[in-house]
């Protein structure tokens, strides 16, 4: 009963947060309207008892929204709602279609023979889960995933032309900040 409450209520925040998106006239509130739904997403996730993939979701959803939002206050004209906006184009369309397809996959949901549990819950289901995506190409996966992180790494590294020592030095003691490129924080 109570994770059924818990189901029922991250996802109404889910569909909640979603509407919200088309509501708020700031692109960096409908951002974080779509941030709201998504970790409510995450959340049944979690509840479905796949932790690792939740967990993800959770990571990969925060970190891309506020990057997001990020470029959309330093490029977009309007990022603060300052002026009326609209999400939404063809908004008569745009309702039929969204309403039919509700429509359609609310009546699924109720209609559809669904099956019977035959047999156990795996002890860990995110590792069947990846199996099953990847299958004998996990190990493989695993490898270009920190062969891909240790090159954004090493990129980020080489790509910055000073060190955190450049400006006050290698003792960090002075006052004043001698910083040997024009325009940097220290003057």
């Amino acid at each position: 009963m109570f994770y059924d409450v818990i189901f029922w209520a991250l996802a109404l925040l889910a569909v909640a947060g979603g509407a919200m998106v088309f509501r708020f006239d700031s692109m960096a509130r409908a951002t974080y309207a779509l941030l709201a739904s998504l970790l409510c997403v995450a959340g049944e996730v979690l509840l479905l008892g796949l932790d690792y993939l939740g967990i993800v979701i959770v990571l990969m959803m925060t970190i891309e929204m506020t990057i997001m939002a990020v470029f959309m206050l330093m490029y977009m004209m309007n990022p603060a709602g300052l002026m009326p906006m609209s999400m939404v184009h063809n908004k008569k369309g745009a309702t039929v279609i969204c309403s039919a397809l509700f429509a359609a996959l609310a009546l699924g949901v109720f209609v559809a023979p669904w099956p019977a549990r035959s047999g156990r819950p795996s002890a860990d289901p995110a590792m069947d889960l990846g199996m099953s995506l990847m299958g004998p190409q996990m190990l493989t996966m695993m490898t270009l995933g920190l062969a891909l992180f240790a090159t954004i790494v090493a990129t980020v590294v080489l790509a910055t032309r000073r060190g955190r020592y450049d400006r006050f030095g290698d003792d960090l003691k002075s006052r004043t900040a001698d910083d040997p490129v024009r325009g940097g924080v220290g003057r």
